[in-house]
């Protein structure tokens, strides 16, 4: 049993449990045991964090059912391993090997020092900008609603917002609220911040804690991993913001004032990096609007974070290599630092995986599907393998066949490919033979 299988079981194991409880008589309003498909839909794109629904969450589900979709968000969200293991701690055994081995794979840590650290600070992390997020909503919500409904209704957009999963209680996602400047801000801020990585938190509060301290005179310098994480993260933002802009300013965005327009286009760029909560119709976009968002889910996150996609740093290694070809370099250097080759091999990895993943099941809908447009189909399936959850509006029209196909396509999409992939084939095996070099045509 290695770490990679048991990561890949575990989240079955969740899904499995998940599936068993919202089929439960008492989980949803229609009477009697529900659909075992909806349920194992439903289960699996909680624990997936992806927001993708076959049935409105809101109305179809009771108090319990919701209860139960927003745990299995939290535990989707935050990693089985991690979950597993910081209760664990909880009950006051110590760790293992083999459990540090499955903090170092989850969050892709090149060592093993400091795992208990870490799982506090990400636990510590999570609960306090998740309350953060509940206490402002529940002002906003408090406007329309009770205070017990609009509790209710803030802790539960809390929770899904910063996991990345984009489960709302609304018929219409949070369309009724999209001129809301305090819902937008901090959906957002829970959004982006959730996705950006744990680690990158953690950097970034540890040197405001050193600039606050005026006893020190230590310069805290930022890894590299950081450096990339924000800077890619930032650019993608702004540029998502204006190309949305420009794409929907005589469609969707013709009857908003420009500060309306321009707070619109910032939320589906930021909703778009697999946060799933859309604040405008995704089926009246533009289809080059919906091409630019399959290129932003397909992206996503950051790694340690609440998101998917192939991440951020995957596509500024490959940006990175493209930019080393072209100037004639032998190395890759970002941030006047070395990239390792095996870090380049992992991503070109991880695109050719994803890119298979994504073509191979949208095939096999669009065999199903004929009669729909291909455009919706690649934009649902890439939805369900970076996790996002956003939609043009065909979930609940597929069959059950394909439905299948996205619940597998999420999955996958949730533990990765190539973490998939070496649950399947075992550990790699070291090996001292080495092969003589020789040339072969690119391009």
């Amino acid at each position: 049993m290695t770490i990679a299988r048991t990561i890949c079981l575990g989240f079955l194991a969740v899904i499995a449990v998940g599936t068993l409880l919202l089929s439960l008589p008492f989980s949803s309003v229609e009477p009697g045991w529900s659909s075992f498909t909806t349920a194992l839909f439903t289960s699996t794109s909680a624990v997936c964090v992806t927001g993708l629904i076959v049935v409105d969450t809101g109305s179809y589900y009771t108090f319990w059912g919701q209860l139960f979709i927003l745990c299995l968000i939290q535990v989707g969200g935050l990693g089985y391993m991690t979950t597993t293991t910081f209760l664990i701690l909880l009950i006051g055994r110590k760790f293992d090997f083999r459990e540090k081995l499955a903090i170092k794979e989850s969050f892709d840590r090149p060592f093993l020092h400091g795992s208990k650290n870490l799982l506090k600070s990400v636990f510590a992390t999570t609960i306090a900008l998740e309350t953060l997020g509940s206490i402002v909503l529940f002002f906003i919500f408090q406007q329309d609603y009770g205070n017990r409904e609009s509790l209710w209704l803030a802790v539960f957009h809390s929770i899904s917002a910063w996991n990345n999963a984009g489960f709302s209680l609304f018929a219409d996602s949070l369309t009724g609220y999209q001129t809301s400047i305090p819902l937008n801000t901090i959906i957002c801020f829970l959004i982006v911040f959730g996705g950006i990585g744990y680690q990158v938190i953690i950097e970034f509060y540890l040197w405001l804690k050193e600039k606050l301290d005026t006893s020190s005179k230590r310069e805290y310098r930022f890894s590299l991993n950081f450096k990339v994480v924000t800077s890619t993260t930032i650019f993608l933002l702004i540029f998502g913001t204006v190309a949305f802009f420009v794409t929907e300013y005589n469609n969707l965005l013709a009857e908003y004032s420009l500060n309306q327009k321009i707070l619109l286009a910032w939320f589906q760029s930021v909703t778009t990096r697999t946060a799933g909560f859309n604040s405008v119709d995704l089926g009246a976009m533009t289809i080059a609007s919906l091409f630019l968002t399959i290129g932003f889910m397909f992206v996503g996150g950051s790694p340690s974070g609440t998101a998917g996609g192939i991440k951020t740093t995957t596509l500024r290694i490959l940006y990175e290599s493209t930019k080393a070809v072209l100037q004639g370099k032998q190395e890759v250097i970002t941030y006047e630092r070395e990239v390792p080759p095996s870090l380049i091999l992992k991503a070109m990895a991880v695109v050719f995986g994803s890119t298979i993943t994504v073509l191979v099941v949208t095939f096999s809908i669009s065999f199903l599907h004929s009669n729909f447009n291909f455009i919706n189909i690649f934009f649902e399936v890439v939805s369900a393998f970076a996790t996002v959850g956003l939609s043009t509006g065909i979930t609940s029209d597929l069959s059950q066949l394909a439905q299948l196909l996205i619940i597998l396509t999420m999955y996958l999409g949730r533990v990765g490919v190539l973490l998939f992939m070496s649950a399947i084939l075992g550990d790699p095996r070291p090996t001292r033979i080495h092969y003589p070099e020789e040339n072969l045509l690119i391009g």
